[in-house]
């Protein structure tokens, strides 16, 4: 099971978002050098998450950004929808996935529950927790 890209560079950029939560926010262009991002995949990245209401600007284009809403109330699973429109972690369980097995499959069950048990904790994660995290962990190399 993998996540794309842009949702684990999405989590990242909503650390750093987070992080630099100044009146001025934080430019892009520092967000792309913090994180080693392009700043042309950046670009793809921020206009999801800012289409999903996750980040905003602070004073129009052109200027730094800042959360969308209270970092507790972000949820790792708001990120990752901003990207793909769920988590599903084997075909079987798409709605868009025809088996010819699932009325009779053994395993579904399995699969099911463990799916619906990554889907409680990216929920039950905010960005806060993940920030309370890094600067814990940057006090500790101090």
């Amino acid at each position: 099971m993998k996540f794309n890209t842009k949702t684990r560079y999405g989590i990242r950029v909503m650390i750093e978002v987070a992080l630099n939560s100044g009146p001025d926010g934080i430019y892009q262009k520092d967000i792309a050098e913090n994180q080693d991002l392009s700043v042309k995949y950046l670009d793809q990245i921020i206009a999801s998450l800012k289409a999903a209401g996750l980040i905003a600007n602070v004073r129009g284009r052109k200027s730094g950004y800042i959360l969308g809403r209270a970092p507790s109330q972000i949820t790792i699973y708001d990120i990752h929808r901003a990207f793909e429109p769920g988590i599903c972690i084997v075909d079987c369980l798409s709605k868009n996935y025809d088996c010819e097995k699932a009325d009779h499959c053994t395993a579904r069950d399995f699969w099911d529950v463990l799916n619906q048990k990554v889907v409680e904790h990216f929920k039950s994660m905010t960005v806060e927790a993940l920030v309370a995290d890094v600067r814990k962990r940057n006090e500790e190399k101090v």
